[in-house]
């Protein structure tokens, strides 16, 4: 795997991991359930999410979680191989973000059973029933990033 996944995915997986640790432990989410970070607009909202995102799939128990880990596992390394002849530093930083965050989120389902979301936004008064986290943010920017900087193999030849 390249240097530049490596130390993307590990920067991003350190960021999520510190993030949820902060918020969920020392700022004690857990017992608090919702803190107010700019009133109106950013809140911290602890939530477990068991399923896949905006929670879809969450009552399938002991099964999901484990295939949740699987498919984080194998989608990882299905971008790294993937990946290997990519040039783009861009691209790579992307790969690297999408692998941290699925990481990131494995490894919370691995330990707590499901991942922690705390982040929730809101706006114009319209109430956002859902939390995310630092690896859900990396996963989206990061599979932007390759849909839009990869490079295209097909076009190369």
């Amino acid at each position: 795997m390249k240097k530049t996944i490596i130390w993307s995915a590990t920067i991003c997986f350190i960021l999520d991991q510190l993030s949820k640790w902060i918020v969920v432990q020392w700022l004690d989410l857990l017992t608090l359930e919702s803190i107010s970070v700019l009133p109106g607009f950013i809140h911290f909202h602890m939530a477990w999410n068991t399923g896949i995102n905006f929670g879809l799939f969450a009552n399938n128990g002991e099964i999901a979680r484990w295939v949740l880990i699987a498919v984080a596992v194998l989608m990882s390394g299905f971008i790294a191989f993937w990946m290997r002849n990519e040039v783009r530093t861009i691209a790579l930083i992307s790969a690297g973000l999408v692998i941290g965050g699925a990481v990131g989120n494995a490894i919370d389902r691995l330990i707590y059973g499901g991942v922690a979301d705390f982040l929730n936004v809101t706006c114009c008064g319209i109430r956002n029933p859902f939390s995310f986290n630092v690896a859900d943010i990396a996963i989206f920017l990061g599979l932007l990033g390759i849909i839009f900087f990869a490079t295209d193999s097909k076009k190369e030849s």
